[in-house]
């Protein structure tokens, strides 16, 4: 693709991932690809906003090339350290060895555990600026959004905000623009992207939303380091955040559950049914033929969560018990939450899940439900029952 103009003398110089199925060591799919955006201020000065995944370095530098020789770049801001968006800092400062790195203290700490090279660099803070000629840039530190180096650059005369990692989405397309591609996708990555990278930041998220507002900036466009540039409606997805920040939940509910030989899931279908049929809404997910990005998506403004595992050596089945880890760390709060499962000869999944949610912070709402072997008809019964006995504590 050839470099966009994005504003007047301000270009998109970014690569698309097409390719790309998981990310963060596999730990999230993206089905629809990514993108690594990068952005080259053209002024007095010259200035590229942060750079792109290392294998993709070349694309970078011959996309700066269509606008500016790579030599005359005077700095080189980088937002935040992860390699997916400095991987291609080393193979472009080879290029403008005279060129200024400017990021937070932690930034130019984990740069160099990263690369070992000593790079000029420029320590900033929030409220600090850097005068290009007729554009400003001002520093907004945003730690653990969502890295501790984590910072956001603002062109004032612009209107441009360009905060790395927060609003973005791994959405790969040929369109640059939100108002250039379906408005469901867009969404559905970005509520993706939030649920299972920036969850469990939502109280300093909150904060951060707080004090962008403080400081009464004017924001008109919004253009992250990965998928689409916000300039139709910028303020859609900040009020998004802000929802999903201040834990905005639904009455729905979001079942997840392990079975050996079907008990379980005989069980689990008996306890949808119940909680339909009290009028909530339900989703039934098998953690092992289920993609777990999903399932954490759907948990997002969900306000039940109900686990149920069979039993297999006195504990739950592996999958579940990865998923609930991976749950836990991302700190779900003011949800409820039950647990079911089947046994054969003695049980113990039950237990371990209860304890796991505890641990997570959110407990269970009802006393759980066992069933030995397979359900008979009284069993289904009282699955049917304890599912509209959950319903009640999600409404």
């Amino acid at each position: 693709m050839k470099p966009l103009e994005i504003k007047k003398g301000i270009y998109w110089v970014g690569v698309i991932d097409w390719n790309m199925r998981s990310f963060h060591g596999h730990t999230y799919t993206t089905k629809r690809g990514t993108t690594y955006n990068a952005y080259l201020i053209v002024d007095e000065k010259i200035a590229l906003i942060d750079t792109v995944y290392g294998p993709f370095a070349n694309e970078l530098v011959e996309r700066i090339r269509e606008i500016v020789p790579p030599e005359k770049i005077d700095y080189v801001i980088a937002n935040h350290v992860e390699t997916d968006h400095s991987g291609a800092m080393p193979a472009l400062m080879k290029l403008c060895p005279k060129a200024k790195v400017y990021g937070t203290q932690k930034c130019k700490e984990g740069l160099y555990r990263n690369y070992y090279e000593n790079w000029d660099f420029q320590v900033v803070k929030t409220g600090d600026t850097l005068k290009l000629g007729k554009k400003t840039l001002t520093f907004i530190e945003a730690p653990m959004i969502h890295w501790p180096d984590s910072m956001f650059t603002y062109c004032r005369e612009e209107e441009l905000l360009m905060p790395n990692d927060a609003f973005g989405q791994h959405y790969a397309t040929s369109a640059r623009f939100d108002d250039e591609v379906d408005q469901c996708e867009l969404m559905e990555e970005a509520k993706k992207y939030y649920a299972n990278i920036l969850w469990p930041l939502s109280s300093m998220i909150a904060r951060k939303l707080e004090e962008l507002q403080k400081m009464s900036l004017p924001i008109n466009m919004i253009a992250p380091s990965h998928g689409i540039i916000w300039r139709k409606d910028p303020m859609k997805i900040v009020n998004a955040y802000a929802g999903w920040a201040k834990n905005t939940i639904a009455p729905k509910v979001v079942m997840v559950y392990e079975t050996m030989w079907g008990s379980t899931e005989k069980m689990a279908r008996k306890i949808a049914e119940g909680i339909s049929d009290a009028g909530v809404d339900v989703k039934i997910c098998d953690i092992a033929a289920t993609d777990r990005t999903e399932v954490v998506t759907d948990m997002l403004d969900a306000k039940g969560f109900l686990i149920g595992s069979s039993t297999h050596d006195n504990d739950m089945l592996p999958t579940i018990a990865g998923f609930l880890e991976f749950l836990k760390g991302l700190k779900a709060k003011n949800r409820v939450a039950g647990v079911f499962g089947s046994f054969g000869w003695a049980g113990g999944a039950v237990a371990e899940m209860e304890k796991v949610l505890v641990e997570g912070g959110i407990g269970a709402a009802i006393p759980s439900i066992s069933c030995k072997s397979v359900p008979d008809e009284n069993d289904l019964k009282a699955c049917y029952q304890f599912g509209k006995d959950f319903a009640g504590k999600v409404v």
